[in-house]
C-alpha cells in the first residue's frame, strides 16, 4: 500500500498510477483495508485503472466493512447517489453514521444533506445545522459553505448574514469556488457586509476562474457595467 502511495504521488519514484494500482492491489488483496480504499478510489476516478464505479463501490464496501472510516463515508456516498450499486437513501444514512461515528467531517456534511432534504431520514433543518457545523469546525469547505448558506437564508438557524459571511469566507479561502462566488455576491451586495464591489469582482474572479458557471456570469456582468472593474 505505501509502495503504492509512492507510485501515486510520484515520490522517490517517478510518478506512475498503473503500477501504484498493482502495489495497491496487492495489499488490498490481502485484506489491508486503507489499500481497498485506495485501489477503490483509482477506480472511481479512472486513475491508473480503467474508470468502474462498480468495482470502485466493491473496494469501498471491503474497506468500509472493516471499519475504515472514509471508505464508509465513500460507500455511504455510492449509495446516495446510486454509483455503482443501486440507489438506496437509507443504506447511504447507514453508512454515513458509522463514519461520524469516527469524527469524519466529509460524511457530517453529507449526512446533514441528508436531513436538510429528507434523503433516507426525516427532514429535519436543525439536525441538518448540528452536523453541518460540526464538519465546518473540522475546517472541511463543504460544511462551511453550507452551514453558511443555513445562517444567509435562516434555515434550522436564525438567520445571521453576518455569520453566513464568515463562514463563506473560511470556506472560499480554503479555494472552495461555491463559496467564493457566493462571497463575492455578499460584498455586491451588502449581505453581512458592507457593499465592496471591488473584493466583490476578486472573489467572482478566483470563482470563475475555477469553472464556476455563476461566477463566470456576474463577472461578465461587472465587467459589462464597469462594477469593480474597468
Amino acid at each position: 500500500n505505501s509502495l503504492g502511495y509512492c507510485y501515486k504521488n510520484g515520490e522517490g519514484v517517478e510518478k506512475n498510477s498503473a503500477k501504484a494500482v498493482e502495489w495497491y492491489r496487492k495489499s488490498a488483496e490481502n485484506g489491508n483495508a486503507s489499500a481497498q480504499y485506495n485501489l477503490g478510489l483509482c477506480y472511481e476516478y479512472g486513475d491508473g485503472v480503467t474508470k468502474d464505479l462498480g468495482r470502485a463501490a466493491e473496494w469501498y464496501r471491503k474497506s468500509a466493512e472493516q471499519g475504515y472510516a472514509v471508505a464508509q463515508y465513500k460507500l455511504g456516498r455510492c449509495y446516495d447517489y446510486g454509483d455503482g450499486i443501486e440507489h438506496d437513501c437509507q443504506k447511504a444514512v447507514e453508512w454515513y453514521r458509522k463514519s461520524v461515528e469516527q469524527g469524519c467531517a466529509m460524511a457530517q456534511c453529507d449526512l446533514g444533506n441528508c436531513y436538510k432534504h429528507g434523503r433516507g431520514v426525516e427532514k429535519n433543518l436543525e439536525k441538518a445545522v448540528e452536523w453541518y457545523r460540526k464538519s465546518a469546525e473540522q475546517g472541511y469547505d463543504r460544511g462551511q459553505f453550507a452551514l453558511a448558506g443555513c445562517y444567509e437564508y435562516g434555515e434550522g438557524v436564525p438567520q445571521d448574514k453576518e455569520k453566513a459571511l464568515q463562514w463563506y469566507k473560511k470556506a472560499a479561502e480554503q479555494g472552495n469556488a461555491t463559496a467564493q462566488c457566493s462571497l463575492g455576491y455578499c460584498y455586491e451586495n451588502g449581505i453581512g457586509v458592507e457593499k465592496d464591489v471591488i473584493k466583490a469582482t476578486e472573489w467572482y474572479q478566483k470563482s470563475a476562474e475555477q469553472g464556476n458557471c455563476r461566477a463566470q456570469c456576474n463577472l461578465g456582468y461587472c465587467y459589462a457595467n464597469g462594477k469593480g472593474v474597468e
